[in-house]
């Protein structure tokens, strides 16, 4: 009696599987990325030739634009689960007996930096849109009898102490507002902080200079 011969196929995967794995995760990373918003001013740096890298996390930035007005933003970098600048923003409403709902503490964490007195702060959040924001930036008050920006720093501080601080200065700013910004990090024990320029940063410390 003649064997049975089975006919044999060549081996096959099928890729439907792998096809819905991968659309599947597509969406999970465009609802779960955080998307950068614009910079409230535009800041023409000056160029260096340091080879030292911004940190992508935990840092202040300080923006000093050619008017002289001083923006302040923190960056935790893609981890919003700390909530580092609702609890900042809470501890500057504290600090000036004022009141955000939760819902406008969770919108401040997602705007950018800004330069204006925290009276001016619930309107700037509740703003519309980033053109009606833009009108109010008239600077964060630095003065003796009211050095909100000093505040913003310790607070930051105090709830990392491991935030770097980065001064990102116009080419055109006057060198006595800079000279003030980094008194006001001295005032805050921060002795070390890096210079953004158009290339890399540079390394400073207040004892150089």
């Amino acid at each position: 009696m003649g064997k049975i011969k089975i006919k044999k196929s060549p081996p096959r995967i099928d890729m439907t599987p792998m096809v819905d794995l991968f659309c599947l995760l597509l969406i999970f990373f465009i609802l779960t990325a955080t998307f950068r918003p614009e910079e409230a001013v535009a800041i023409d740096t000056p160029s260096s030739v340091s080879n030292k890298q911004s940190p992508e996390k935990y840092i202040i930035t300080l923006t000093i634009s050619k008017d002289n007005m001083v923006f302040f933003n923190v960056n935790n970098g893609v981890d919003t689960s700390e909530h580092l600048r609702g609890n900042i923003l809470r501890a500057m409403a504290y600090q000036y007996q004022m009141k955000f709902s939760h819902a406008e503490v969770l919108k401040f964490e997602s705007l950018n930096s800004f330069s204006l007195p925290m009276t001016k702060m619930k309107e700037f959040i509740n703003a519309k849109n980033s053109e009606e924001r833009d009108v109010m930036h008239t600077g964060i008050p630095m003065d003796s009898t009211d050095n909100q920006l000093l505040y913003w720093v310790r607070f930051a501080r105090n709830y990392n102490n491991d935030f770097e601080v980065a001064i990102k200065g116009d080419r055109d700013a006057d060198y006595t507002q800079v000279k003030k910004v980094m008194d006001i990090l001295q005032d805050n024990n921060i002795n070390r902080f890096n210079l953004t320029t158009s290339l890399e940063d540079v390394d400073v410390a207040l004892d150089n200079l």
